[in-house]
């Protein structure tokens, strides 16, 4: 169920997109002195009238915009018990400079609705039948009849499954907390209330609970305020678009167009971060034959996933050094930006919330400024009523390869590594593992460090499907990963040179 939401047009998408618009105008619009009073105002601007639009009330509607807003500014939410306005900490929000006020992924207490997770119930469709077959598979004696229906008793019960599967009338139901489900990593459980809960320890930032969410009830911390007073500022504002960009506003909507409409709300410039994938690839294929082929290292992890990379290092410490010290596509791309423009602020747009953790670490902080997502911008653009067609005639941008274009998809980041190989060294086998999903990752990471996977260049991706599925996106996993396939297949060179690792990124 979780997957299929996201590929659907839901409330839950309009209403994030909403927030994320109507603060964009707030940070573009209003003077000074008054944009207090219009943050404010935003859940009003949401829900304008007594008839509530996505909740039961008006309301807890205009409760859970007020905690929307406040995450879209990059501050955290209100304290349940004192009385808090939607502005309060504004002062030290509504700067250019980067603010981030950890954790990333926050569950807001009024949307919850305490879905039940991990329980089996009986439903209506129990025939009271002969058999009893439910009764005869539990091992616990955990049911029971009464008035003609099957009854569970969740004292006894150990959640085995074993009466679902016996039933032949699929009358028993297995209900699971949709973000829940979706944690590859076990980061959520049950506060004392029922709700959804977050642990920030062990939490990596992909946001697949948030796109799986059906009550908007968790949302990631947005930059877009902040970003927007640099380019008020007037700060040499640059940005780096994600490979995974292609068709996310439209498969009509070229790169080109994407770069006029991001020069027409502020940018002074645009750059592929495929060009850093490139040279992520080309040192990564160096990396491989060197220290894996040649027996120094038992296998190489690739580095390009922040949320991969962090399970390796939180998880599985002894294989640390088995990370590729390859730098990340993301950072590679702002260093020779600010190698070229040391004043330059670089802005990072791309599908993964996970890159605001990455950003936000120490090593990367004065590399990346900000970090914001494709439907994060995609408020911005309806903000500042963007009309695609007026950029038919803009220049496309040519800095990067098919094998950087192609880190947006899975195994696309194992097979630009491989081809370089293949081109750099003829003769060298290259073995390839890749998994996609948190939980996937774990198990290959188990592998791994059990030595099965020795001689391997293994490629990890948090969200299953790539960088396509990143929770910041606002198209298909499928639409996705066919529009990055043809900007692949396309391109005009297929690989980077093999010398590229060699150019200096202090």
């Amino acid at each position: 169920m979780a997957g299929q939401l996201r590929e659907l047009p839901t409330s839950v998408k309009k209403l994030r997109r909403e927030v994320f618009k109507e603060v964009a105008k707030v940070a573009y619009e209003s003077e000074p002195d008054k944009i207090n009073d219009a943050i404010e105002a935003i859940p009003y601007k949401i829900t304008p009238t007594e008839v509530p639009r996505f909740f039961e009330s008006i309301y807890r509607e205009r409760a859970i915009a007020s905690e929307r807003v406040r995450l879209a500014m990059g501050m955290s939410l209100r304290p349940s018990d004192k009385p808090v306005h939607i502005t309060e900490g504004l002062t030290n929000s509504n700067v250019s400079d980067k603010y981030y006020e950890p954790p990333l992924m926050q569950v807001i207490p009024s949307a919850c609705d305490k879905c039940k997770d991990n329980v089996y119930e009986v439903s209506n469709q129990c025939r009271n039948c002969v058999a009893k077959a439910c009764v005869a598979a539990c091992p616990k004696g955990a049911i029971t009849f009464e008035n003609g229906k099957a009854v569970i008793d969740q004292e006894k019960c150990i959640h085995c499954g074993k009466c679902k599967k016996a039933c032949p009338y699929d009358a028993i139901a297995h209900k699971v907390r949709p973000c829940s489900a979706a944690c590859g990593i076990k980061a959520i459980s049950t506060d004392e209330l029922g709700r959804a809960m977050i642990d920030n320890d062990k939490c990596l930032g992909c946001g697949q609970c948030m796109v799986s969410c059906p009550f908007a009830a968790i949302a990631d911390k947005s930059q877009i305020f902040q970003m927007i007073q640099a380019i008020k500022k007037g700060d040499y504002v640059v940005a780096e678009i994600a490979p995974a960009i292609v068709g996310q506003f439209g498969s009509d909507v070229s790169i080109a167009m994407i770069k006029g409409a991001l020069l027409d709300i502020g940018f002074k410039e645009v750059h592929e971060v495929a060009s850093g994938a490139d040279f992520a690839c080309s040192t990564e294929a160096h990396a491989y034959v060197n220290e894996v082929v040649s027996g120094k290292l038992p296998f190489l992890l690739t580095s390009c996933c922040p949320s991969w990379a962090m399970l390796a290092k939180k998880q599985f410490p002894t294989l640390i050094d088995q990370v590729s010290q390859a730098l990340t596509p993301m950072v590679a791309t702002a260093r020779k930006i600010k190698q070229k423009t040391p004043n330059a602020r670089v802005v990072f747009i791309g599908p993964c919330a996970a890159k605001k953790l990455e950003a936000s670490r120490m090593s990367v902080r004065s590399d990346v400024d900000f970090v914001i997502t494709f439907e994060e911008l995609f408020g911005i653009f309806e903000a500042r009523d963007i009309d695609f067609n007026k950029y038919q005639g803009e220049r496309s941008i040519h800095e990067a390869t098919g094998a950087g274009r192609g880190y947006a998809i899975a195994g696309g980041v194992a097979s630009a590594i491989e081809k370089c190989v293949k081109e750099y060294y003829p003769g060298v086998e290259v073995k390839i593992e890749h998994a996609e999903g948190l939980e996937e990752c774990k198990k290959m990471l188990l592998l791994a460090k059990a030595g099965k996977k020795n001689g391997c260049l293994i490629e990890g991706m948090g969200c299953p499907g790539g960088c396509v599925a990143g929770a910041g996106t606002n198209i298909s996993i499928a639409k996705a990963t066919g529009e990055v396939e043809k900007v692949v297949s396309t391109s005009t060179k297929p690989i980077p040179p093999k010398d590229l690792y060699e150019i200096d990124l202090p």
